[in-house]
């Protein structure tokens, strides 16, 4: 089974996976300029505030009533200047903002392109909750990174490079030094103490996933929880979820405290040094009290952010491992492509040929061994058979949710493997035994069968579905929200708005997978109804249980463990007295049964 947990497994952060940001954000090239721009002028205007203040201090401390208006100018190049470096900050944001959304907009819009173009196999193995989870936290983190990792963590080292220049050349040697060594410890610290602890912030976001897995799936299994009374079972697994859950917000919390606690050491350490270096200058008249204050000034300057820093890298920890997660699931490939060069599929008439074809999910077992048969354009077909026979996986074949392992299928003389999935897929209209229905009206639910079609052609489905009178008789008619998976409509209900789903699509070749299965007689009735008038004017692949459904089937075939075992109408299998015989004869004593104990 493939894991959507790669994050959590993962040893280290791939930080190669940035590239893969790139071209999301070359889109506005422009826009990254100017925020460059506004980047190199707020940080012009950070750098030169100390100064500004410094020259302020020594020109109050020596000012006279004739010399005010020099340290009123300075006052006022000092608002200037820290407005100017607050508004390019600003103004950087919003430039780069636009980049930041419209690349979260593309990402997100092709991991759902991509989710969808995945096979089966894959929808069949994931967990809702957990990917829903891998997929918000992958595109917060895409926000987070691109905003600070870009503006913030490249510009502190700009400054505090810049920082140390400065003081080497102004002042002393020491002064750069202190600084040098300072950041240096906090950048090691902090990179060894975020490593050590990576574990824990992905231990947290796995038991975070487990717990939205665990409870996403309990509530959309509402009703079977309620069928056996498993409420209290549910409740004990998601508090043992969230027991883990916060165990490992428990571990993340204590190892932040060891981090935080580091890096506040080391800056009040660095400044105290820096402190008492310029106090003892200033006594020894080597330094101004502005010069004081501006030493003062660069350190508050430079630790504020780089205290910042601490947090942006560990959150940008978390963020590449989210992301990285993320785009895991890009480098997911689908097991069914479509062929370099796959023509579109032409319907003209609807013969599907089923050659020889041989599948099998795992080689130890095969579901279905040499089988041949062909439907004829606008006849109906049958396939019966006990269970595990390999009856819906011949259904699957054909959709081409899997590729078979030998022989082929061909609609109207071509192999589905050589045309486009898109137009095989357009040609099919399928009938699932479970129709599950969007929590949207009964109109909009059929009209996902061709989202462009008119009111009338929704009203021909609903007829031809036979569920006109069940539509009027509502008082919203099909305004009527069916709720979520369609559980406010019958089962019959259901199958039926299903049905005029399907046919509002317009496809040549429809196939029924068990459609009644789990239908009351009147429900099953109604619902044959509607297939007989449908199968006139298409080609139908119908996969039964009960053989009641299908006694007017143009041909039937039974299969037995992957094998097809008889074929013929109803009529010529009763007479032949094997499998379908007795299956007959089994069902009609099951009903007759039934009927007696009413």
């Amino acid at each position: 089974m493939r894991s959507l947990q790669t994050h959590v497994q993962a040893k280290d952060v791939d930080w190669r996976v940035l590239r893969q940001l790139w071209p999301y954000l070359f889109e506005f090239r422009s826009r990254i300029a100017l925020a460059l721009l506004c980047l190199i002028g707020a940080k012009i205007a950070s750098v030169g505030l100390p100064f500004i203040l410094k020259h302020l201090v020594d020109d109050l401390e020596s000012a006279s009533e004739v010399m005010i208006a020099l340290p009123l100018g300075l006052l006022l190049a000092y608002g200037a200047v820290r407005f100017a470096n607050v508004l390019f900050g600003e103004l950087r944001d919003t430039l780069f903002g636009r980049v930041t959304e419209r690349a979260m907009r593309r990402i997100g819009l092709k991991i759902f392109e991509h989710l969808h173009a995945l096979d089966l196999e894959f929808h069949l193995n994931r967990r809702t909750g957990g990917l829903s989870r891998d997929i918000e936290r992958g595109t917060n983190g895409i926000s987070f990174l691109l905003r600070f990792m870009v503006f913030n963590i490249v510009p502190t080292f700009i400054e505090i490079g810049l920082v140390i220049v400065l003081l080497w050349v102004n002042y002393s040697i020491w002064f750069a030094l202190i600084v040098l060594l300072a950041v240096s410890c906090y950048v090691a610290f902090s990179v060894f103490a975020t490593e050590w602890r990576t574990r824990y912030v992905r231990e947290a976001n796995e038991a975070e996933s487990r717990t939205s897995t665990r409870a996403v799936d309990s509530l959309l299994n509402f009703e079977t929880v309620k069928y056996f009374g498993n409420e209290g079972f549910e409740a004990q697994h998601y508090d043992q979820e969230l027991a883990a859950w916060e165990m490992a917000r428990r571990r993340n919390r204590l190892s932040l405290f060891v981090l935080n606690g580091g890096q506040a050491f080391i800056i009040a350490a660095s400044m105290t040094a820096a402190m008492i270096l310029a106090a003892q200058q200033v006594l020894a008249g080597q330094m101004t009290l502005g010069d004081f204050v501006l030493i003062n000034a660069f350190m508050m300057q430079i630790f504020m952010p780089l205290n910042f820093l601490g947090f942006v890298y560990r959150e940008m920890k978390g963020a590449m491992a989210n992301i990285e997660a993320m785009f895991g699931l890009l480098s997911q490939s689908p097991a069914i492509q479509d062929k370099p060069g796959a023509r579109e599929l032409v319907v003209s008439e609807g013969r599907i040929d089923f050659e020889q074809v041989s599948f099998h999910y795992q080689p130890e077992r095969s579901i279905i061994e040499n089988l041949s048969f062909s439907v004829m354009p606008k006849r109906r077909l049958a396939i019966v058979g006990g269970s595990g026979g390999g009856k819906s996986t011949l259904f699957k074949l054909l959709f081409r949710f899997y590729d078979v392992c030998g022989g082929r299928i061909l609609i109207d003389g071509q192999d589905i493997r050589e045309v486009t999935q898109a137009s095989l897929r357009r040609a099919i209209g399928v009938v699932p035994q479970d129709s599950v229905l969007f929590n949207m009206s009964i109109g909009e639910n059929i009209r996902y069968g061709r989202v462009d079609a008119s009111d009338e052609e929704v009203w021909q489905a609903v007829r031809t579905a036979h569920l006109e009178d069940f539509i009027l008789s509502l008082p919203q008619g099909l305004d009527t929200l069916v709720g979520e998976r369609g559980l406010k409509l019958s089962g019959g209900e259901k199958q039926r708005v299903a049905i005029a789903r399907t046919l509002l699509k317009q496809p040549p070749i429809l196939v029924f997978d068990e459609a009644t299965s789990s239908l009351d007689s009147r429900a099953e009735r109604s619902i044959v109804d509607a297939m007989r008038d449908i199968a006139r004017n298409h080609t139908s692949l119908v996969i039964a249980h009960r053989l009641s459904t299908i006694v007017d089937a143009d041909e039937i075939i039974v299969l037995d463990k992957g094998r097809l075992v008889e074929r013929g109408s109803h009529t010529e299998l009763l007479m032949q007295g094997g499998q379908y015989a007795a299956l007959w004869a089994l069902q009609q004593a099951e009903r007759r049964d039934t009927d007696l104990s009413r």
